[in-house]
């Protein structure tokens, strides 16, 4: 990963970071050897930094190999507690799981993937496993279109230039003209659709989720199996269901903001 140049950048923290990153789909347990030779770093630093995750209960071994612990969720579920998405998002995506009987999430932009920040799911079994976390590639996802389109001009080009941290390949490929299309697509109607793009089975319909400046902070959908629910009716059913739940989350952000924050001394 990059690195800082400033004064006050912190180069252990970094490396810390590089080792939990290096852990990834397909690769939940590695070695000492493993782990050098994915961050470049050298083995006695990677040895202290795992010695120190493990401490903290962030990590553990088992024999040669080391393995991350649920313990490293609360990093992520941290930063949603911390913007306060999830206490203003969840009644209304709970209401329209209830409504659709599909699974809804939310999701905002990291590069070239989409990262899911909040879900209600429905029991169902499905070609890919999604929690909070998840990552997969941003252009072939419904969630991912309207992030990008709501980027500015020649922003979403550079974004999507990063590779994927995913670990997955999506089953449907743009060029910059067929992107470009798309996206323009996505900006005139203000959602987006996906029918099967990024893997066998999976459909759905994103919106985007605006703050109370109108700036686009996060997408919102209604993800569907394609056995069970046709186009038709994640389009004309779903889909107004689905706006109407972004607009009234959108509300609730710009109450919240409007909200006065007194600090009281202690």
């Amino acid at each position: 990963m990059p690195r800082g140049t400033g004064p006050d950048f912190i180069e252990a923290l970094a490396r810390g970071l590089d080792v939990i990153r290096a852990f990834g789909p397909g690769r939940p347990v590695m070695t000492l050897a493993d782990l050098a030779a994915a961050t470049g770093l050298a083995r006695p630093t990677v040895r202290r930094i795992l010695l120190t995750l493990i401490e903290l209960g962030y990590a553990r071994t088992d024999g040669p190999g080391y393995a991350l612990t649920p313990r490293v969720l609360d990093l992520g579920v941290a930063y949603v507690d911390s913007s306060g998405l999830w206490d203003v998002a969840r009644p209304h995506l709970e209401r329209l799981v209830a409504r659709t009987n599909e699974s809804c999430s939310i999701a905002q932009l990291d590069g070239s993937d989409i990262v899911y920040v909040a879900r209600v799911a429905v029991p169902k079994i499905v070609s890919l496993a999604v929690q909070i976390g998840t990552r997969f590639p941003a252009l072939a996802t419904s969630l991912g279109k309207v992030l990008l389109a709501a980027l500015p001009a020649g922003e979403a080009e550079r974004v999507l230039a990063e590779p994927t941290r995913s670990g997955l390949t999506a089953r449907r490929q743009f060029d910059d003209q067929e992107r470009d299309e798309v996206l323009r697509e996505v900006r005139a109607r203000g959602w987006a659709a996906t029918d099967e793009q990024l893997a066998a089975g999976i459909r759905s319909v994103a919106a985007p989720l605006r703050d109370g400046d109108g700036r686009v902070v996060a997408a919102i959908n209604v993800n569907a199996h394609a056995a069970e629910t046709s186009m038709d009716v994640l389009l004309e059913h779903h889909l107004p269901l689905l706006l109407a739940t972004a607009g009234d989350i959108g509300a609730d952000f710009a109450r919240l903001a409007a909200v006065p924050r007194v600090i009281v001394a202690s």
